[in-house]
């Protein structure tokens, strides 16, 4: 007994498994196609609906498309009320895993075929061409997905060999609708557990194939099911913004209505799904009963979603009186973007990645005002020490953010990523750092200002005007960044971020030069030109760590690998 409650739940972790590996080969096949499609959503409903089940459908996984939706939400890509919409589809997408395992799963041993699936899916893995490459993840999951169900099927104990079996079972099943409710309850908490309402629905097929539960029974199961895999939505919006919870609670709220209305008409309910299984003709064989629970599954959730597809207006109002609007924080204290829990969907997360570089290029440029309030108050230790602080503020800022983005690209799994996105992460990785050290000339700039006060040394004011110069040409610059990360798909050329780059050179130079040429470079007036070059030599550090920004981006369009700057010099 102890050996069969082990192989099953080694049975169970190779389903999960090869779940796993099919979605991510599918997601590999479909690449960054994926990510537009979602992104292009409008705000028609039924658009919601048909994308959220069309990802669904070709990921095989509702989990993933919810936890992707949550964090679309949490980027300010899709609003609430076009996420709701999503997962009312994704519902039913994920209807299609039951019909799989029903139709291929009992009535062929589908096992049988997963070893030469398996020297297919080799082959195809060696290939030079990657979507032959992705297409092996497919056939290997798919493989591995059959085999444990396979295995799942021959380690549940046999009735007539442990008839103690059915009995216990039977002690569940003779009390009415209490026992509805204690299946519903069964459902839920093993999509809990095992954080895949597939494998929960791959466990109640068998258990009613095997007659460890009736029809009704496993009918439960699978409403139960139905309230278990909003879990997982709602872990990934834990940590997110109030909308990244509010649509993680719309699925919760969405799914618990549809569970209450089917069990209040559970007899009716059932009795329609006999009349649509009888109808179809798919009556009078040992697959009518795994039929009907696929049957009940997807009929299910098309009429939720055609009952509440008219009220998601009022479903996001309800929502959003449950959660409250957090108090405003300063966008530079964290990251926005990019913190709605875990990584599920490589080439999806990219786009939370490539929001958030944004906001950390918006972050370093307000950091560039505080540099100007602080030249401008070089002339009183007092009033320069309040920006002196922020300085270093915004350094530490922008060390926690570049960590924090580095983080999360190394969770990001490159096997489920096309080569392509894999050079965009490198690319990424550069912006990160290159933003961080915008951070450090800032604070590099305060310390020279703050040195020069320690020692007297203050800035005239035709000094004061020429840096302000600079600082005017690099805030250009920072703003062309700024277009050029938020326009990146359609980016054609960076040529005004050269552009700025050569004016910002062409100054440093010329005034470089005017100021080496000048007379009178001794005593205080020497001290003063040291300090002044330094500045102009730090401001056009700046414009190189910036133009290095908008050159990665253009490597990436050119599916290029990141290299180091011409303009470093």
């Amino acid at each position: 007994m102890i050996l069969s409650i082990v192989t099953l739940l080694g049975a169970l972790g190779l389903f999960l498994y090869g779940m796993n590996m099919m979605s991510s080969g599918l997601q590999k096949a479909a690449g960054s196609g994926l990510r537009k499609f979602v992104s292009s959503i409008t705000s028609n409903p039924f658009k919601g609906v048909a994308t959220g089940l069309g990802v669904t459908a070709v990921i095989q996984s509702s989990s993933a498309t919810t936890v992707m939706t949550v964090s679309f939400v949490n980027a300010g890509l899709l609003t609430l009320r076009q996420a709701i919409g999503v997962i009312m589809g994704a519902n039913i997408g994920t209807t299609m895993t039951a019909w799989i395992i029903a139709v291929f799963g009992f009535k062929a041993d589908v096992s049988a075929l997963a070893v030469p699936l398996m020297a297919l899916a080799f082959i195809f893995s060696i290939s030079k061409k990657g979507k032959l490459r992705d297409f092996s993840e497919v056939l290997a999951g798919f493989s591995l997905l059959f085999l444990g169900l396979s295995f799942m099927k021959s380690s549940v104990p046999n009735l007539q060999n442990s008839p103690e079996v059915l009995s216990f079972i039977q002690s569940w099943s003779g009390h009415g609708f209490w026992s509805v409710l204690s299946f519903v309850l069964v459902g839920t908490l093993l999509t809990l557990v095992l954080q895949s309402s597939s494998a929960t629905v791959a466990l109640t097929l068998i258990f009613l194939n095997m007659g460890w539960i009736g029809f009704d029974m496993a009918a439960a199961m699978v409403l139960g099911e139905n309230i278990g895999t909003t879990i997982t939505a709602n872990i990934a919006a834990a940590v997110g913004n109030s909308n990244a919870k509010r649509a993680a609670l719309a699925h919760t709220v969405f799914n618990i209505f549809g569970v209450i209305w089917a069990l209040a008409l559970f007899r009716p309910f059932l009795s329609l799904i006999g009349l649509i299984i009888s109808g179809l003709g798919l009556d009078g064989s040992d697959q009518t009963p795994l039929y009907s629970i696929s049957m009940l599954h997807t009929v299910f959730n098309l009429i939720n979603t055609g009952l509440l597809i008219w009220f998601i207006p009022q479903i996001e109002k309800l929502v959003c009186l449950i959660v409250k609007e957090k108090k405003s924080q300063e966008p530079s204290d964290r990251l926005v973007y990019i913190n709605a829990g875990m990584v599920s969907t490589p080439e999806l997360a990219l786009t939370e990645a490539e929001k958030e570089l944004v906001h950390f290029g918006k972050v370093m440029r307000k950091g560039l005002d505080y540099v100007q309030d602080a030249v401008e108050e070089s002339d009183s230790e007092d009033h320069f020490r309040e920006w002196r602080e922020k300085l270093v503020k915004y350094e530490e800022i922008s060390d926690r953010i570049e960590y924090e983005i580095i983080n999360y690209l190394n969770k990001i799994n490159r096997d489920g990523l096309t080569d392509a996105s894999v050079l965009k992460i490198k690319s990424m990785y550069r912006i990160a750092g290159e933003m961080e050290s915008l951070g450090d000339s800032g604070e590099a700039i305060s310390r020279l200002l703050g040195r020069g006060i320690e020692h007297s040394c203050k800035l005239g004011e035709e000094h004061k005007k020429q840096v302000n110069a600079m600082i005017a040409l690099v805030a250009r610059s920072y703003d062309a960044m700024v277009y050029n990360l938020e326009n990146e798909s359609s980016l054609e050329n960076i040529d005004n971020a050269v552009l700025s780059e050569v004016e910002i050179n062409s100054l440093r130079d010329s005034l470089r030069e005017k100021e080496l040429d000048s007379d009178g470079r001794s005593g205080e007036s020497y001290f003063e030109s040291v300090l002044y070059l330094s500045l102009l030599e730090e401001l056009e550090k700046m414009g190189d760590f910036i133009i290095n920004i908008s050159q990665a981006l253009m490597s990436t369009r050119r599916n290029e690998a990141p290299l180091s700057s011409a303009w470093d010099d």
